[in-house]
């Protein structure tokens, strides 16, 4: 901050700070019509993340064979079998609870 004023109020950043407002919109846009392409919805849970595996996977089975590309597919294997894993785990845990929870003393309010 010079004179007081952050970049975005400062009269002698207008025009940068204009551009950087336009180019974020821009950046938004884009990232709604790729997750809108691909129905990618996010990172919040595994079958969202197994959905950004498969469409990793399938990008890279459309490259030309290559050493990095098996590397990546290998790797992307590895991923795909970590997150199996993890869904099994949460799976599992989910139906403790459930067999558990009439068994679990009720909280006073």
């Amino acid at each position: 901050m010079v004179g007081g004023l952050c970049f975005w109020h400062d009269p002698a950043h207008a025009q940068e700070a204009a551009e950087a407002r336009r180019l974020g919109g821009l950046r938004r846009r884009k990232e709604g019509t790729v997750a809108g392409a691909y129905e990618f919805e996010g990172l919040d849970s595994v079958p969202k993340i197994r959905r950004l595996l498969e469409i990793a996977t399938v990008d890279t089975l459309s490259q030309e064979n290559s050493i990095s590309r098996n590397r990546t597919l290998a790797y992307l294997a590895q991923m795909a079998l970590k997150a199996l894993e993890v869904g099994e785990h949460e799976e599992r845990l989910a139906a403790l609870e459930t067999l558990l929870e009439p068994r679990q003393p009720r909280r006073k309010r």
